[in-house]
């Protein structure tokens, strides 16, 4: 399976070296699920089977998405099903980005909560939306009585969160057109229906606990090894040391990576602990136990035109704890394994 959305450092295509390393575990948690690829790719799951998984995200729509995908498929392809309007997509975008707190705040206040609408209007507007920046607020342009407007200071830069009177919190967004190439075509259609597709993907996330907020809450023993044999998938935003643009993500964060890979290094040596953590080549330096791949991305909508995104998807790397499983000769940081 995959989401019916773009998502900028999605690992689908290294899913199934990541799970081979896995193998077969008793629990699974995903602190930073971004487009779920790794979960979706789990190859021992089958429907019917309940499977102990927790997930989790800081970005409130993308929680709020699979939270409502999971429970109410039909309707949120209702609010999706719309064709590519650059009218729409502003309208809506204005809209969504006044809704951010609200979401947020109720997601982590009630593991019960989801909003149709608000995760049908996002996914379409991901998918008809150019590179990064969509629904992260950073921008001029806000809707003001009605009245889409560009909001400016008298040196010229955009409001974005310095004026709360104009909208909530002052936040804007970037004003783009949709996407018009062979992908802007609204939401991604799939070969078997747009609401199939959604009941699949209400079937897998079935069991599958998801939490909205900062990755440490499921972390802990009682989310991880307090089940057993436990394997954590660890995609953190890149860090400062990666080279990188910092507003990739809606929910960006140039160093929670140093506190991700002191919380794996911490509990690598665990028995019941199986880690995959993601990263740039040169981003992190792990202990030698620890085996490493690099392999090569498709490249993403985050690099198109871009000469840097061109050089940084020949940089992926990925590092495993000691205790995870292995069937090729990767060796530690001293002469890291390839694969292509």
């Amino acid at each position: 399976m995959k989401a019916p959305f773009p998502y900028f450092g999605g690992k689908s295509r290294i899913a199934g070296e990541v799970w081979k390393r896995f193998g077969t575990v008793k629990n699974y948690v995903e602190p930073f699920f971004g487009s779920g690829a790794m979960l979706l790719n789990r190859p021992d799951w089958e429907p019917g089977i309940r499977l102990l998984e927790t997930v989790n995200d800081k970005d409130g729509f993308l929680s709020n998405f699979w939270r409502a995908v999971a429970a109410d498929p039909k309707q949120v392809a209702y609010h999706a099903d719309w064709p590519v309007n650059e009218n729409d997509l502003h309208a809506r975008h204005s809209w969504l980005v006044n809704q951010r707190d609200n979401i947020t705040s109720r997601l982590e206040g009630n593991p019960d909560y989801y909003d149709v609408k608000v995760a049908g209007w996002w996914v379409w507007g991901a998918s008809c939306w150019i590179g990064s920046g969509w629904c992260s607020g950073k921008g001029p342009w806000q809707s003001v009585d009605g009245i889409f407007v560009n909001v400016k200071t008298k040196d010229g830069q955009g409001v974005n969160r310095k004026l709360p009177h104009l909208g909530t919190n002052g936040q804007g967004v970037n004003r783009k057109l949709p996407h018009l190439g062979n992908a802007g075509q609204g939401v991604h259609r799939h070969s078997s229906g747009l609401l199939e597709w959604f009941y699949q993907l209400a079937e897998r996330l079935r069991y599958v606990r998801v939490a909205s907020g900062d990755w440490s809450r499921v972390t802990g023993p009682s989310v991880t090894h307090g089940f057993g044999l436990t394997a954590v998938f660890l995609d953190p935003p890149y860090s400062d040391d990666a080279n990188r643009a910092n507003d990739l993500y809606a929910k960006d964060d140039l160093s929670v990576s140093h506190k991700v890979r002191e919380w794996a290094i911490a509990n690598g040596d665990n028995p019941k602990m199986r880690i995959a953590l993601c990263g740039y080549d040169g981003e992190h330096l792990m202990p030698e136990s620890w085996t490493a791949i690099n392999w090569k991305t498709n490249g993403g909508y985050g690099n198109q035109g871009d000469a840097q995104g061109a050089i940084n998807k020949h940089r992926e790397m990925i590092w495993f704890s000691p205790h995870c499983l292995t069937d090729s000769p990767s060796v530690g940081n001293a002469g890291e394994g390839t694969l292509w």
